[in-house]
């Protein structure tokens, strides 16, 4: 019988995790890197555990070696492709009978293998414990400002300059505002979004400052986990600046597509409430004649200038210029080193 093995994060890099749950189960969450390959469909779980509870486990049992006992040489000769000669972890959703037949198989057919302990859940009690009491690897600094200032842009900046960032919104496949889902479609789950944060904090290095988007507890229908946002609040924070036509023309190079046009309208129409009749008829006027310069400064001056940031109940540790992108790093990174924080040019 193959070894069991406890989840080690090292071994994402060194080892081929084989998810063997239903492709449902995969897409809800699974281990960063790990492919799915599984013992069941979804229909066939459902059939599987309807028959453990009205029958039994026997009669269960059974029909899973009817339905799967075809396909596990298909199975095995994927795996070995994937796995390359790497040694294999196998997992299912508690490391049980699933994880177990397959690991069972390539330890027979002579396949370096190991079933996960605890399985998906294990890893999952993980990710939810790092970010119950959360203590990032490195110092937060977290960059505030009003929107189109260009806080996502320059996060980018630094990271081609070798610093660690973590774009929230990237990860969250949202931009956080009310026509912040234009051109992406958030249709990860809470958990995987969780994972993902885990996986991009894991590989910062330790020490290094991580530069991180100022976001509110939620980026469209999902959550910051734990008590990161607590620890946001608590980290530096950086004030960033940039000039109304600045903000304008970031703007309008992120959203001003015409094939957004009909999701920027109803966008519009759901924050119609809190712009008031007049406003609502006048910005929905601009779109409807494509003046999308007038409908960005009336939705800076009706909208996201007074809902975000409106009252700050803290002061800023630095305030910064992103007109200029080299200069605003520059800047950023010289205030860091007085702090004593390493960056890539210290």
């Amino acid at each position: 019988m193959p070894q069991t093995v406890q989840f080690d994060p090292s071994s994402m890099g060194t080892h081929l995790f084989v998810d063997v749950r239903t492709p449902l189960e995969y897409s809800e969450d699974h281990i960063p890197g790990a492919i799915n390959v599984p013992l069941l469909t979804n229909e066939e779980r459902v059939e599987i555990g309807t028959l453990y509870k009205q029958v039994g486990p026997r009669m269960a049992r059974r029909r899973g070696l009817e339905l799967t006992a075809g396909r596990l040489p298909v199975m095995v000769a994927e795996i070995d492709r994937a796995a390359a000669g790497r040694p294999i972890i196998v997992y299912c959703w508690r490391g049980g009978l699933r994880s177990k037949t397959v690991a069972a198989v390539l330890d027979l057919t002579g396949f370096p293998v190991q079933q996960l302990v605890g399985g998906y859940k294990a890893f999952r009690n993980i990710v939810s414990a790092t970010f119950e009491n959360f203590a990032p690897p490195g110092p937060l600094v977290v960059l505030h400002g009003l929107t189109g200032i260009g806080k996502t842009t320059f996060l980018t900046h630094l990271q081609d300059y070798g610093e660690t960032t973590i774009d929230l919104e990237g990860l969250a496949c949202h931009r956080g505002s009310a026509f912040g889902s234009l051109g992406l479609s958030q249709e990860l789950s809470q958990k995987h979004f969780e994972t993902l944060l885990w996986d991009a904090f894991r590989l910062c290095p330790l020490g290094r400052p991580i530069f991180i988007e100022g976001e509110s507890r939620r980026i469209g229908k999902l959550f910051l986990p734990g008590n990161l946002y607590e620890v946001m609040r608590e980290s530096i924070k950086v004030w960033s600046e940039a000039s109304r036509e600045t903000r304008v023309q970031r703007l309008l190079e992120e959203y001003g597509k015409v094939e957004y046009r009909e999701m920027m309208a109803d966008a519009l129409m759901r924050i119609r409430k809190k712009l008031g009749g007049e406003q609502y008829a006048d910005l929905a006027g601009y779109l409807e004649r494509w003046e999308l310069g007038l409908l960005t400064e009336g939705l800076m001056a009706h909208y996201y200038d007074r809902l975000y940031y409106r009252e700050r109940p803290w002061v800023e540790d630095l305030r910064l210029s992103l007109e200029d992108f080299g200069a605003a790093r520059r800047e950023l990174l010289s205030f860091l080193e007085k702090k004593g924080l390493p960056t890539s040019s210290g």
